[in-house]
């Protein structure tokens, strides 16, 4: 079994460093809802399928 609950996030933080430690959300192209959540973004409320403009 694979955890890929903040796979994204983790992919973003690969292709970026700087992110490391920072709460990242990934969202969709089509809809603009959230993919992902890091740890951090979801210990600040965020969680996934939360729409950009609850966000904003």
């Amino acid at each position: 079994m694979v955890d890929v609950n903040s796979s994204h996030a983790s992919a973003e933080r690969i292709l970026d460093p700087s992110l490391a430690g920072r709460p990242i959300v990934v969202l969709s192209n089509n809809d603009g809802m959230t993919v992902a959540c890091s740890t951090e973004a979801t210990g600040l409320g965020f969680k996934k399928v939360m729409a950009w403009f609850e966000i904003k």
